[in-house]
């Protein structure tokens, strides 16, 4: 088979499990909906439309605050209330599904181009997938939001119809629905698309004398008393409204003065947002001006909830930067913000509160306002500067490494990239340690099991240690400071030492670590344990945490907050371990090495000492790191590398320049951990 026909094979096969990727998603998504219970699934579209629904009353729409869409959409939805409760939910979750469907396929082949073949098959179920995993959607599925049809008629506006007319007429009746949405209007208007922005402006105000007509009463509450819907649903200073208004709210603003602060920066924000997207348009990039533009209307809107930010992941086919290595940093973080919860991004500490409560919001304020997006012209576009690579060095077997990178990345990574993934990953391990949980009796049959093996092992040392340490009062209080503290403190200090002077390491390095934390994990589930302190009968003292009272059934100072059973492996000890390995390897003084040794020493010490853990968890935690080196190896191959080419000449397209080979000579460790800048 030749070399492009075997290409094209292994893109069709990669395609063919997207799709299957896409297909387990949706029917995820539907099984998730329709198992739950009638009065706990679409629980939005049942108060609209149910029995005893908004729509059934003869009242206003308004007079609760459980209906937040436009008079319009009341209108529109009235009809639903005469479909019988169950087929309604099954038929919309999978006519929901449907909208998704076409809406990332619509956005697939809207990309900027020029796209190669290989990157538009894949192109469809990837977005589909991101989309089906993005929070405004699953919000949408689980409350029954109409929040997906507003952009599906945006990009069927921008992409699929003809003539300036229809897609005015869809564009309007966006807007009808989502009020903001009218700045597409201008957008068409700012180039050159004067028909198709009469048109939709014509149709909103349509559609909105339409439910003025039939809904005098709650279009007045809807676009008087409430301003075009703010304060229905939650309060407007909840976490939940992710525009403008409703951070200034958040930061303790109100009144007359806070009205004013929000429309001069919905001014501001207007003005540059679509400025940019009228450049980007003209450039060829219409879907990036899009969702720009989307996120504008999100921004500046009185309430934008969580389910109405689809915009922000259309942002992603933004380019920025100018390197190869930047170029993963802004779809990073759009599909992280996007996709995972504000919580799991960035830790519970009162200085970051105002950038998490505010996590979508300000990612879609620098979509609108700051991405530097690169221009289809920029020599940068198709061609970016190279990373800095090595050579590949031959494995000892042919099938090693398992996944055989060509060449391995010398620079440092993207920082604000890594720091999210490093929450991330962190955000997971205390999640599954939270879910792996058997029960009590579980636990502690397995830690009579422990007990009992080291017992005929000759190495139950715990209550001796536990014991002996209890006496000595400053020896308990350093292994209980030791315990609580070093355990995060050394391992990041270790990995930003690496990454600002071995980036090539602190890449081998932190996959190291991440499997083996992805390994214990697999441990916490498979294995609840009971450590000493919390196995009664023992009379194991437990300095760190207070006296247990064993006749509750959820005993314990930290049970509400964190799994007590994930102890089998000992990350404590396995974290520790760790680092004493990568100093000894990658320190350039004797010193250092020994003082890296003393870490785990001191830490295995510590968890004995203070009933945290028996022996054999130690045990584990040096297996699950020896694990997480091994499979490093395999998969990336040996740490030393062959030096990289030179390019000859220097220039913005390095890649361009014809390579030669320096001088053979045997790296030397600092050589390949990557001191290069």
């Amino acid at each position: 088979m030749s070399g492009d026909a075997a290409t094209g094979a292994r893109t069709r096969a990669a395609r063919a499990l997207l799709w299957i990727v896409v297909a387990a998603l949706a029917v995820r998504q539907a099984v998730v909906v329709l198992r739950q219970p009638p009065e706990e699934r679409l629980t939005d579209l049942e108060t609209w439309t149910g029995e005893n629904g908004v729509l059934h009353v003869t009242g206003s729409l308004y007079d609760t605050d459980r209906f937040t869409g436009t008079p319009f959409a009341g209108l529109v939805l009235k009809p639903l209330t005469r479909a019988a409760e169950q087929s309604l939910g099954v038929a919309w979750t999978f006519g929901s599904l449907l909208l998704v469907a076409a809406l990332g396929i619509i956005a697939a082949r809207a990309l900027p181009g020029p796209v190669t073949r290989r990157a538009a098959l894949p192109a469809a179920p990837v977005a589909i997938s991101l989309l089906m995993l993005s929070l405004p959607v699953r919000n949408t599925f689980h409350l029954g939001q109409t929040s997906i049809l507003p952009v599906l008629l945006v990009l069927l506006a921008c992409f699929t119809v003809r003539g300036e007319r229809a897609s005015g007429l869809l564009i309007g009746l966006a807007a009808a629905l989502q009020p903001t949405v009218l700045l597409f209007a201008i957008l068409f208007r700012l180039t050159g698309r004067r028909r198709a922005a009469v048109t939709g402006s014509a149709a909103f105000a349509a559609c909105t004398a339409l439910a003025w007509a039939a809904m005098p009463r709650d279009s007045w509450t809807y676009w008087v008393h409430h301003v075009a819907g703010a304060g229905l649903g939650d309060d407007p200073d909840s976490l939940a409204n992710q525009s403008l208004h409703g951070a200034l709210l958040r930061f303790g603003l109100a009144g007359p003065f806070e009205i004013v602060l929000f429309v001069v920066l919905a001014v501001v924000v207007c003005c540059l947002g679509l400025r940019r997207a009228v450049r980007y348009a003209r450039d060829g990039q219409l879907l990036l001006a899009v969702a720009v533009t989307g996120c504008v209307a999100v921004a500046v809107s009185p309430t934008a909830w969580q389910h109405q930010l689809l915009w922000l992941l259309l942002a992603v086919v933004g380019r920025v930067g100018r390197r190869a290595s930047d170029r993963l940093m802004w779809p990073g973080v759009v599909v992280l913000v996007i996709t995972l919860p504000a919580q799991m991004l960035l830790p519970g500490m009162p200085v970051l509160f105002p950038v998490r409560d505010n996590a979508l919001l300000l990612a879609a304020l620098g979509a609108a306002c700051a991405a530097p997006f690169l221009s289809r012209t920029s020599p940068y576009w198709q061609q970016p500067i190279p990373a800095d690579h090595a050579v590949l060095a031959p494995a000892r077997w042919s099938r090693v490494p398992l996944l055989p990178f060509r060449r391995r990345v010398l620079g440092r990574p993207n920082l604000l990239l890594e720091l999210l993934l490093i929450r991330v990953v962190y955000s997971v391990y205390v999640e599954v340690r939270l879910a792996a949980t058997a029960g009590r009796a579980t636990a502690e049959h397995h830690g009579r099991q422990i007990h009992a093996l080291e017992q005929w092992l000759h190495i139950d040392i715990e209550h001796w240690a536990n014991h002996a340490v209890v006496e000595v009062v400053r020896l308990r209080d350093f292994f209980d400071f030791y315990y609580s503290t070093f355990h995060f403190i050394v391992p990041l200090t270790v990995l930003g030492v690496l990454y600002v002077r071995r980036p090539a390491d602190y890449r081998w390095v932190r996959s190291s670590i991440g499997f083996a934390t992805l390994l214990a994990l697999v441990g916490f589930w498979l294995c609840p344990l009971a450590p000493p302190r919390l196995m009664p009968g023992l009379g194991f003292i437990d300095t760190v945490h207070g006296v247990q009272d064993f006749a509750k059934p959820d005993y314990g100072t930290l049970t509400s907050m964190t799994n007590q059973y994930a102890a089998m492996p000992s990350l404590h000890f396995g974290w520790s371990l760790w680092c004493a390995v990568v100093v000894v390897m990658l320190a350039p003084k004797v010193w250092m090495k020994a003082l890296g040794l003393l870490h785990p020493l001191f830490t295995v010490s510590a968890i004995i000492a203070t009933a945290n853990h028996w022996v054999l968890d130690a045990v584990g935690g040096a297996v699950v790191v020896a694990l997480g080196f091994g499979l490093t190896h395999l998969l990336s191959g040996p740490r030393k590398l062959r030096l990289p080419t030179v390019p000859a000449a220097a220039g913005p397209l390095d890649d361009l320049a014809v390579p030669v080979q320096r001088p053979a000579a045997r790296p030397t460790g600092d050589a390949v951990g990557g001191k290069r800048r």
